[in-house]
Formats: structure tokens, sequence, C-alpha cells
């Protein structure tokens, strides 16, 4: 028995009704299933767009030297999903170069002109950065060095984030698995209780909705505050809980839950 490409999440499944990425053969229903064709990002950032034409609806980014797996390309524009975190879209062509080599090392600096996380080689300098496998112990310590970090929607770098691209970059430093969106990070690690929750603990307000987010993350600092990307302040911020639950709470999002990785 099959499944239909809508009962699968859109935004991490490389499908439309006119063609499937081959992995997909009979698991959805296309018209054609083709092999994607490994890419990687060759510039600092990229937005990826829920449409080819489109200078709006950023879904997410990818940063340099990251995997894109091209599936279509039409003008300047290719179609595919970014193998770190999975979502699909379309981004420019110009942006990447053929081929997803290994990479010799991480950056590490918040500030070189490459993103945090962005993976290089040797021939792209390693005075920012570190061997690959070698990571951060701390994502909380990670998001600190971001405060006043410009918030972005579907950003996810050190140069403009949203909320979840702040969660995603910090457990990404320390070797992490991150998924993309609110209602993803939702389900990572175990669930505790309000009155249980500590440092690095994440906290999430779900709202159902159409746009990809799907909700608001943020890590659980001591003292009752939180640290997180919000469009309210325009960057990244440490705030109290209190008053960041209240304005979630008119903004019609759920309770905050808690999750700790």
């Amino acid at each position: 028995m099959t499944a239909t490409a809508t009962s699968l999440d859109p935004r991490t499944t490389l499908a439309r009704p006119d063609l499937a990425e081959q992995a997909l053969e009979g698991i959805v229903r296309a018209k054609a299933f083709r092999a994607v064709q490994p890419m990687r990002c060759v510039v600092a950032v990229a937005d990826i767009r829920a449409a080819p034409g489109s200078t709006e609806g950023r879904v997410d980014q990818i940063i340099f030297g990251e995997a894109f797996d091209v599936l279509d390309v039409q003008g300047d524009r290719a179609w595919g999903k970014a193998r770190r975190d999975g979502v699909v879209g379309w981004i420019a062509r110009a942006a990447l170069e053929e081929g997803a080599p290994l990479a010799e090392a991480v950056v590490t600096s918040v500030s070189a002109d490459l993103p945090l996380n962005a993976l290089v080689g040797k021939e792209n300098g390693m005075g920012a950065s570190a061997p690959t496998g070698v990571f951060a112990a701390d994502p909380v310590d990670v998001a600190e060095r971001l405060i006043g970090v410009p918030h972005l929607l579907g950003g996810r770098s050190s140069q403009g984030t949203d909320c979840c691209g702040l969660i995603q970059q910090a457990l990404y430093a320390c070797g992490l698995a991150a998924p993309r969106y609110a209602d993803q990070q939702a389900e990572l690690g175990e669930a505790v209780d309000a009155a249980s929750a500590r440092r690095g603990d994440l906290a999430i307000w779900i709202k159902v909705d159409e746009t990809p987010w799907r909700g608001h993350s943020a890590f659980v600092l001591d003292d009752g505050r939180v640290l997180h990307a919000t469009e309210h302040h325009g960057e990244v911020v440490i705030e109290p809980m209190s008053e960041a639950a209240a304005r979630c709470a008119a903004d019609g999002f759920s309770l905050p839950i808690y999750r700790r990785l």
C-alpha cells in the first residue's frame, strides 16, 4: 500500500504530483521518479523558497558547504532537498556547485565571513573553525553568543535567524540532531513539566496554522528567563519567561511545553 505525497510532511518530502525522488518510489504517487543530483552551497547563505519565481516565502536556508540534493531545475532555480535538515524547496542555481564532498572542518565563530556551522575545507581557511567531529559542549552557551543577531523569518544562521533556526544552529554546534521547525523540535528529548524546567531545556509554543513553523521555540535559562529569536524584539534576546508567555498567549499559541534534550 502506498501513501500519497500529501500524507507525508510536505516540508520534508521531495515529491510533487509530476515528479518525486527515486527513493520515494513505492511510497508516494508521482508521474515520474528520478535520482537526485548532489550539489553543495558555495555562498555564505542561500534562501530556500516555497516557489521557484518567488522572492518571498522563505522556508529555510542553507549555508556554505551544506549539501542540497537537486531533483529539478527551472530557469535559474533548482528544486530539491537540503540534506542537513531535510527541508524541500527552491534555491538559486547560482548558489550551488555540483558534488557534495566531505568537509574537513566546521566554522565555530559567530562573526567570521562564513556563518557558524558552515562546512569548509582547507581552501576556505581554518582559522575560525574546528575539525569535523569536534563540538561545543553546551547549546545555551552557543546560543548566548548569538544574542543581538537580527531576527529573520526563515533564517537559520549567525547572520540572521528565526526562533527555530537559533535552536537548530546551537544544537548543530554541539553535534546534536536538530529538525527545522517548532512542531518537529517539540518531539526532541523527553517531556518535563514547567516546575521542573531548567537551563538548557526547550520551551515550545505550538500554533496550528498553515505556516511551516507552526510554533515558537526558546531555550530555558535560570531565574525565569528564556533565550530566543523574536520578531517582537527584532533579534536574539534574553527576556523574562512571563513576558514571552504572555505575548504567545495573546497571539493564540498553546501553553508552552518543555523538552529536555
